[in-house]
């Protein structure tokens, strides 16, 4: 079987709260694009095995699809295991919810192939217990998502509108953004309930110029190239840009593919991992 797991951005990510147990509360839309791995599925005689394309990827147990499959086969007592090679595409430590997508993608995957009776609700019960962006993954294409992530309401779509999407040369660790964050220092909110009024009127010029993300207060302060990043899409036509999720990735709407194009091309001058791509 082979399965896509698609990446995600944030149209908002607001922090609006923090648990006892130290996790914070969220309240932000989340938005799939059309950039995915490509992981394929077979049945194994061994209990778990992974590959994958890129070396510097784990495929032992710090692994989320290892995690998830190991967390399905627990659950639902399957008599097989699991053999799964990972192509793949979404930057790696990015913000773009890439292992949390490979992890909806095996929950799903193992699900059909073992024939298992398990609804969408218990299997993002499941994604959760693996990270907070596995149940939207599950779910969403365009969603509000909240709590710590796992109240996930699916929105009207948001689909075909075009992004160039820029990951520098280095990861960010989510931890270490959420531990640095201050929420007493959150002076300016994204207008979520706006936004999400927008998307349904499917406004991309009022999305691009309203969209927010708190945790640039970290990320953008730490390292300043962000900055420059969000600038350089501005000056190049790019209606909005922003950071998705804690970063680093950096990406911007147009309303116009020339335009794209040439952001395209120009940032692809300087970092590895640039992409085009559409909302879907």
């Amino acid at each position: 079987m082979l399965v896509k797991a698609f990446a995600k951005i944030n149209i908002s990510l607001d922090v609006v709260g923090k648990r006892e147990d130290g996790y914070h509360l969220l309240d932000m839309i989340m938005q799939k694009i059309e950039l995915y791995d490509v992981l394929k599925f077979d049945k194994s005689k061994e209990e778990i095995n992974i590959r994958c394309n890129k070396p510097y990827v784990p495929v032992d147990e710090r692994n989320l699809v290892y995690k998830a499959a190991k967390l399905f086969i627990n659950t639902y007592k399957t008599q097989e295991g699991i053999t799964v090679s990972i192509k793949k595409n979404i930057p790696v430590a990015a913000g773009l919810a890439g292992g949390s997508a490979d992890a909806a993608a095996t929950l799903i995957a193992m699900r059909n192939i073992y024939n298992i009776d398990v609804s969408d609700k218990e299997l993002c019960e499941l994604g959760l217990q693996i990270g907070a962006d596995v149940p939207y993954c599950i779910m969403g294409r365009t969603a509000l998502c909240q709590g710590v992530g796992e109240i996930v309401t699916p929105l009207k779509s948001f689909e075909g509108h075009i992004l160039v999407l820029v990951k520098p040369n280095f990861g960010v660790s989510t931890k270490d953004v959420y531990k640095a964050l201050d929420i007493n220092k959150i002076f300016k909110h994204p207008n979520t309930k706006d936004l999400v009024q927008a998307i349904k009127k499917n406004d991309i010029y009022y999305v691009s110029e309203n969209m927010k993300n708190v945790l640039e207060n970290v990320t953008l302060r730490k390292h300043t190239m962000l900055r420059d990043i969000k600038d350089s899409m501005l000056k190049m036509g790019a209606l909005g840009s922003m950071m998705s999720g804690s970063g680093p990735s950096i990406f911007g709407f147009f309303d116009d593919i020339l335009k794209a194009q040439k952001c395209y091309e120009e940032f692809k001058e300087k970092y590895s991992e640039v992409f085009i791509t559409r909302t879907i």
